[in-house]
C-alpha cells in the first residue's frame, strides 16, 4: 500500500504526462533530432563517398550528439511508461529494490524514479573496447601458442617476426629496453636460435659428410665466447687451446 495519499498521486501523475506528452511533441516536431534524414541531406552533397572524412565533420559531430539527445528522450519516456504503469497497479512510491517507500521529496524532484536514492542505478560510462584488442592484448592474442605446452607450431608471434625482419618504424632510441643500441637487436627475441638447438650449432660446420670440423668466426662465435658460454677448446686452431696444454 502507497504511502503517498491521493493529492500527490494525482499531481504526481499530472507531472509524468505531461512530461511525456513534451517529449513526444519535441521529438516529432523536430523528426527524432533529425535523424529521419540522411547524412548526404544534411551536408547538401550529391554523395557522402566522394569527401573526405574532414569535410563533414561539422555535420559528423551533431548526428552524433543528435543520437545522444535521441537515446536520452527515449530513456525517459520508457521510465515515465514504467512509472505510470507502477500507479496502475499500485507500487508506485515504493522502492523496486528493498521495498521501502520512496520520500515524498524525491519523487517530486523525480517523479518517474522507481528507487529509492540508496538502490538508484548508478549511471556510469560503459566500458567498451574495440574488438580488436582481443588479439592484442596479451600480445598477438589467441594466435600465440608460446604459453601452450601442447603446442609448437608457427603462430601469430613467428608471423611477425617475419615480417619485423624487413623492418619497422621503430629505432634504438624509442626501444622499451636501455641496452638496445643496433637495429638487429630491437626485433622480438632477436637472439632466440633458428633452426638449432645448441648455440654452438650456429658456427660449427662440417662437410657434406660430417667430417672436417670448422668454426664460423662470426658475430654467433664471439657471442658465444664473450657470454662465457663455450671453451676454446672447440676450435682446433685456437692460441688459447695450444696454450692451456700442459708442457
Amino acid at each position: 500500500m502507497t504511502h503517498l495519499t491521493a493529492r500527490q498521486l494525482s499531481e504526481l501523475r499530472a507531472s509524468l504526462e505531461q512530461q511525456q506528452l513534451d517529449i513526444q511533441h519535441r521529438l516529432s516536431d523536430n523528426e527524432h533530432y533529425g535523424l529521419q534524414d540522411s547524412m548526404r541531406d544534411a551536408t547538401g552533397e550529391l554523395s557522402e563517398l566522394d569527401n573526405h572524412p574532414g569535410d563533414a565533420a561539422t555535420e559528423l559531430y551533431h548526428r552524433s550528439m543528435d543520437i545522444s539527445l535521441l537515446e536520452r528522450d527515449e530513456h525517459e519516456l520508457d521510465n515515465i511508461e514504467a512509472a505510470l504503469a507502477a500507479m496502475d497497479n499500485g507500487s508506485y512510491g515504493t522502492c523496486h529494490a528493498c521495498g521501502e517507500a520512496i520520500p515524498s521529496e524525491r519523487l517530486t524532484a523525480l517523479p518517474s524514479t522507481l528507487y529509492c536514492k540508496e538502490h538508484a542505478p548508478r549511471q556510469s560510462a560503459p566500458f567498451t573496447r574495440p574488438v580488436e584488442e582481443e588479439f592484442l592484448s596479451p600480445p598477438f592474442g589467441r594466435t600465440s601458442l608460446d604459453e601452450r605446452d601442447d603446442q609448437n607450431g608457427f603462430d601469430g608471434e613467428d608471423a611477425w617476426q617475419i615480417v619485423e625482419s624487413w623492418g619497422n618504424s621503430d629505432s634504438p632510441a624509442m626501444a622499451e629496453g636501455n641496452n638496445i643500441d643496433s637495429y638487429n637487436d630491437m626485433e622480438i627475441e632477436a637472439h632466440e636460435t633458428e633452426g638449432f638447438v645448441e648455440p654452438w650449432e650456429n658456427f660449427i660446420a662440417t662437410d657434406i659428410a660430417g667430417n672436417h670440423v670448422t668454426i664460423v668466426k662470426g658475430s654467433s662465435y664471439r657471442h658465444y665466447l664473450d657470454s662465457e658460454e663455450g671453451s676454446y677448446l672447440l676450435d682446433p686452431h685456437s692460441k688459447k687451446k695450444r696454450l692451456s696444454r700442459p708442457l
